[in-house]
């Protein structure tokens, strides 16, 4: 049936009889149909791989604004790595001086999770976005917390009401690290099923919690409405 309508809609090119029952005009139809058909395909093979891929100015956006990061970090007087002078790519001993100073500690399965979040609220808000425009977003959303979490009312509040007692803020390192776990979390999540992203937000969840008696939910909980017996469970671990 979508045949016969293209060969009646479309008109015969100049020099063929205007019969709808030549074979030439039956080729010429079919060749028009394929390039229209050709035409839209490309054009919905565009959008999306806007939708699912970062391109080259979009990883440019993202590289600048972890450098904006970095360098307001710096501006606040934030240490550039650990004051022990050492770096570390994992250091596991969170009542320590080197605990949020190194590349990765227990904490950042929590913003692998932040990446998780993220990508699955910019899909549900966002959903005509490009994945570079969520990705940027993030970034701006984790390094505005990470700011704040370096800032003295914050410090403060962890030391008072959380496990972390001697906690005196982030090296840049660790807060530069801590944004980059982010950016793999909301990248594995745009390319998992949501199930499993989930699950493996749960996984994290409980092994951080058995490991060191902590994780981003009573991170958060203890951060905003504190609870002393978690506070004691916690120490006595």
């Amino acid at each position: 049936p979508s045949i016969l309508v293209e060969m009646v809609v479309l008109p015969a090119p100049d020099g063929e009889e205007r019969t709808n029952n030549t074979p030439r005009r039956l080729r010429w139809t079919l060749s028009a149909m394929r390039a229209i058909r050709a035409t839209q395909g490309n054009g919905q093979a565009g959008r999306a791989a806007s939708m699912t891929g970062i391109s080259r100015t979009g990883w440019l956006v993202a590289a600048a604004l972890l450098a904006l990061f970095a360098a307001i970090l710096f501006a606040m007087g934030r240490p550039p790595i650990c004051p022990c002078g050492t770096i570390s790519l994992w250091h596991g001993t969170v009542q320590s001086d080197q605990n949020s100073q190194q590349i990765a500690d227990w904490y950042s399965f929590s913003h692998i999770i932040h990446g998780f979040i993220f990508y699955g609220l910019g899909r549900w808000l966002l959903p005509r976005q490009p994945l570079w425009v969520l990705l940027a977003l993030a970034i701006g959303i984790e390094a505005a917390w990470e700011i704040l979490e370096n800032s003295p009312v914050i410090i403060d509040r962890y030391r008072e009401v959380t496990m972390a007692f001697g906690y005196s803020g982030d090296s840049i390192l660790n807060s530069v690290s801590d944004a980059l776990f982010m950016v793999a979390g909301f990248l594995a999540a745009s390319r998992m099923r949501w199930w499993v992203t989930v699950a493996i937000a749960i996984i994290f969840e409980l092994f951080t919690l058995w490991a060191i008696r902590d994780n981003l939910t009573l991170n958060v909980l203890m951060l905003v409405s504190p609870v002393e017996a978690i506070k004691e469970w916690q120490a006595a671990g």
